[in-house]
């Protein structure tokens, strides 16, 4: 299959679409998931056109994967999360939903089950503020 560029996230990334924004550079926007399987979980977007990472250009892998290591440990101090969950799909029967290439760091507590992938919509203040104490921690 072949990249779609009207998919949600290349539109987020062309303006036309809001998101919570925590970090922009000239290789991703790093964003809050509007459905969060825990408290803080945020989402890394290359802006790279690819799919996913079966068709992911290694240079902007190799390029973005220093940024998903810095957002993560800035929402692990941001949320006082007991750690970070990378996760990443690939194709929709292994749980794609959007298809161009993202990560999830899902922050995760101590004896707290996480919410099932894109279940309920979190509420936005939240996310705002979020998104404000992430970008601090950076």
């Amino acid at each position: 299959m072949s990249y779609d560029s009207s998919n949600i996230f290349a539109r987020i990334l062309r303006g036309e679409i809001p998101a919570h924004r925590v970090y922009e550079d000239e290789t991703a926007l790093v964003m809050m998931d509007i459905f969060p399987q825990s408290r803080g979980h945020t989402l890394v977007i290359p802006k790279a056109p690819s799919r996913n990472l079966l068709d992911a250009d290694p240079a902007a892998l190799s390029a973005v994967m220093p940024l998903v290591q810095r957002i993560a440990n800035a929402l692990k101090a941001a949320t006082g999360a007991d750690g970070i969950r990378l996760a990443q799909f690939n194709e929709a029967p292994a749980g794609q939903t959007v298809f161009h290439l993202h990560f999830h760091l899902i922050p995760v507590y101590e004896g707290m089950a996480l919410a099932p992938h894109a279940g309920g919509k979190a509420d936005d203040a939240e996310l705002a503020e979020l998104a404000k104490a992430i970008a601090a921690a950076l």
